[in-house]
């Protein structure tokens, strides 16, 4: 009896020590709301971490002032430009196809489909992610295969699937526009149209694409009753329990980190390997970026091939652990779940509080009219 209570309170020494013992600490609601709800993140409880996450962590918080960057910097008739070139399906073979077909204001900057349409009605194979907020991004395409936002605004324009326009022949068309001309004399103080400019053009338009502040920000700004208590519960889960902080970091909520949560479809329809497809070392298969959360209520449906049509269905996933991947396990690319997923156990209750919460990183729905396009 006496060896048990020592044994007691060893453990009970170690609960209370470990990071362990500070994240299942438990608060009462109102502690949650003052602590979150203060204005100040030093004061929020410890997240859940896994050493895989530890790297370059940093919480979750409000967007800080965007950056242009030096190679690119902004001014307002390089932005008005690059929103004409957006909605201009003249930079497409058919001339009916623009950046605005896979994000479209109207839908949260993405396109509502599984997957994304282009040239003859052909299906890509991947979601059409949202350009809201791309300007914190660091990566690019689900597989990072753009460093820049510029090469990135250029390659639907080449893609067979898409726009299948070769980029030569995009700024034929319009040099050929003479309204064009004074608005690149603007934008870059010349008239010649160039392909660089074209994309730099885009680029910057895209980059003033970025949500107002959301209800998330505005309670951890100070404004204790904006969110109900669910949403908070919501939110503490989503930095402890949930484990979602580990990969959903920073105010982006994307640590822009890659990897493999199970969903590859290794030697099955809708096989994807991912960044192995750029990389092509082995153990990149599967992995794809991890998303912004920002607006995640509005731009169903989810995950890079876009199968998961609600919110709800992708946390019950994550309940699970997420699948075990079982075919091919001899092959040397057979995939591996990364070890930050695991089951969760979380009740229906605290599976609708995380659900409430991610609602709450949305702003309103984001309207812009298309621009008339020069003749």
């Amino acid at each position: 009896m006496k060896y048990l209570l020592s044994l007691s309170a060893v453990l009970f020494a170690i609960y209370s020590f470990s990071d362990f013992g500070n994240i299942q600490k438990g608060y009462t609601q109102q502690e949650l709301r003052d602590l979150y709800g203060s204005g100040n993140q030093d004061l929020w409880p410890k997240p859940h971490l896994f050493d895989e996450a530890k790297d370059g962590f940093i919480d979750i918080g409000s967007l800080t002032k965007p950056e242009y960057p030096k190679e690119n910097p902004y001014s307002k008739d390089k932005e008005e430009l690059g929103k004409i070139l957006f909605f201009d399906p003249r930079l497409s073979k058919s001339g009916q196809i623009s950046c605005a077909n896979c994000h479209d204001p109207e839908l949260a900057w993405a396109d509502g489909r599984r997957v994304a349409y282009g040239h003859d009605r052909q299906l890509g194979t991947r979601n059409a992610p949202t350009v809201l907020n791309i300007i914190y991004a660091k990566k690019y395409f689900w597989d990072g295969r753009a460093a820049t936002l510029e090469e990135q605004a250029k390659a639907p324009i080449e893609n067979p699937v898409e726009m299948n326009f070769h980029s030569r022949l995009a700024v034929k068309t319009i040099s050929r526009i003479k309204g064009y001309k004074e608005h690149f004399q603007k934008a870059f103080g010349d008239d010649k149209i160039t392909e660089e400019n074209i994309v730099k053009a885009i680029a910057t338009f895209e980059r003033t694409i970025i949500s107002p502040k959301s209800k998330f920000d505005r309670f951890i700004g100070g404004e204790k009753d904006v969110l109900t208590d669910s949403e908070i519960n919501g939110l503490h889960l989503f930095r402890t329990k949930a484990n979602c902080i580990n990969c959903h970091n920073t105010p982006y909520f994307s640590d822009q980190k890659f990897h493999n949560i199970g969903l590859t479809y290794f030697g099955r329809e809708y096989e994807d390997l991912g960044l192995y497809n750029i990389s092509k070392k082995n153990e990149d298969v599967g992995k794809f970026k991890t998303p912004t959360l920002r607006e995640v209520s509005q731009t169903a449906p989810y995950m890079h091939n876009g199968l998961f049509p609600n919110i709800r269905g992708v946390l019950n996933m994550y309940n699970a652990g997420m699948p075990n991947e079982k075919r091919n396990r001899d092959s040397p690319l057979a995939p591996k779940k990364s070890g930050m997923l695991e089951k969760l156990n979380l009740t229906d209750t605290e599976l609708t509080d995380l659900e409430h919460f991610l609602k709450t990183l949305h702003s309103y729905q984001y309207k812009m009219r298309a621009p008339q396009m020069p003749k």
